[in-house]
């Protein structure tokens, strides 16, 4: 339309100039006049070219959760009110007949440990939970090794068990170490006695009020336990990477195993032939983003098979970080009773790992060779 009244107004003029003759004023003036036509028709589209060149994006920053801090012990967000409060460390049974465990998926990092050279070579948990505030249900629960007791100082957390043998005595004797030993809920869950005992609402508050003990950090935290990845590792490239999509553990008893779940990106625990999976949390299944093997030497105390493993070790031995569905070798030290263990790469860097859930587990050295990566 705007083409077609531009044509128009031309024709007019052109015949204004015919009907008023050719002289060199009016030739001018007609001249003049179509130039004013065409710069009020060229106008606009260069208008509309200035507009497409000032436009400009707004830069997005994204801002910390208000009332969060990310969690030292998964570097996940959680509530700013839980930053100074101290950890539990609780004592699972891992025998068949103690299963379904009841809010082991809850826990931020898991401990596998070989809980007795006898039967198997049986295995027992030890969760290390930050908020532990919100357990409903947690366990079963049972007694101790001094190996659990050294482990749980690692991250000043109060240890929650039922008892152990005498060898845990002085380890238990020591400054650096807070446990509640017994007095949880029963269950009645149709079992022996020794599988119905569990933490439960209500418990830990209990405990803490009829203890000395702090409910935050004391003066033998030794700060953060991990160094945690700015961005996503994927272990892709790195020296000595491998595959690692299964995992099985040289514990025959029990025959623990975590598979690479390719949805969810985090290692699924399986034992006795099936996944784990917590009654207490939905049926949701234990799974870890982060998995930590150590090759380790141990001490048998007798012939009943209590032992103590030598995790307190400055010699870098060995083990594997995995994650995404790779594994790297790392060797690791513990330095002392409440120092926490450090990981390390093949340059003697110390390693950092994921966002999310650890699994760790301390592999016999004898059994070493029995480790399946694959």
């Amino acid at each position: 339309m705007k083409r077609k009244a531009v044509l128009l107004l031309t024709s007019m003029v052109m015949a204004a100039v015919l009907l008023g003759g050719c002289g060199k004023d009016k030739e001018e003036d007609s001249t003049s006049l179509l130039d004013d036509i065409q710069e009020e028709t060229e106008a606009p589209e260069e208008v509309e070219a200035t507009v497409e060149t000032e436009e400009e994006t707004e830069e997005v920053v994204e801002e910390d959760p208000e009332g969060m801090y990310r969690s030292e012990l998964t570097n996940e967000w959680i509530d700013e009110s839980l930053k100074d409060q101290r950890p539990i460390a609780a004592m699972v049974d891992n025998e068949s007949t103690a299963l379904p465990h009841y809010g082991l998926s809850q826990a931020d990092v898991v401990y596998e440990i070989m809980n007795s050279t006898k039967n198997g070579r049986i295995t027992r948990l030890m969760a290390v939970v930050k908020d532990w505030g919100k357990i409903e249900q947690l366990g079963s629960i049972r007694s101790t090794r001094p190996t659990n007791i050294l482990l749980a100082a690692e991250w000043n957390a109060v240890l929650c068990h039922d008892g152990g043998p005498f060898y845990i005595d002085p380890y238990l004797a020591e400054d650096y170490s807070a446990h509640f030993s017994g007095g949880f809920d029963r269950v009645n869950n149709g079992k022996a006695r020794e599988f119905t005992e569990y933490i439960c609402t209500g418990n830990l508050d209990s405990k803490f009020d009829a203890s000395n003990y702090s409910r935050e950090y004391d003066e033998y935290y030794a700060g953060p336990h991990f160094k945690f990845a700015e961005e996503e590792r994927t272990l892709e490239g790195e020296n000595g990477v491998i595959d690692a999509t299964e995992v099985s553990l040289p514990f025959p008893h029990n025959k623990s195993n975590l598979k690479y779940n390719e949805e969810t990106k985090t290692y699924d625990y399986y034992e006795y032939g099936d996944k784990h999976i917590d009654p207490g949390n939905g049926d949701a299944v234990l799974t870890f983003k982060n998995v930590l093997i150590q090759n380790c030497t141990f001490h048998q105390y007798d012939e009943n098979g209590y032992l103590i493993y030598n995790c307190i070790d400055a010699s870098s031995r060995d083990g594997y970080y995995l994650t995404n569905g790779k594994a790297i070798p790392v060797t690791w030290m513990k330095t002392g009773d409440a120092e926490p263990t450090r990981f390390f790469d093949e340059n003697g860097d110390e390693i950092s790992i994921n966002t999310g859930k650890t699994y760790i587990t301390l592999v016999p050295d004898d059994g070493w060779k029995d480790l399946s990566i694959k």
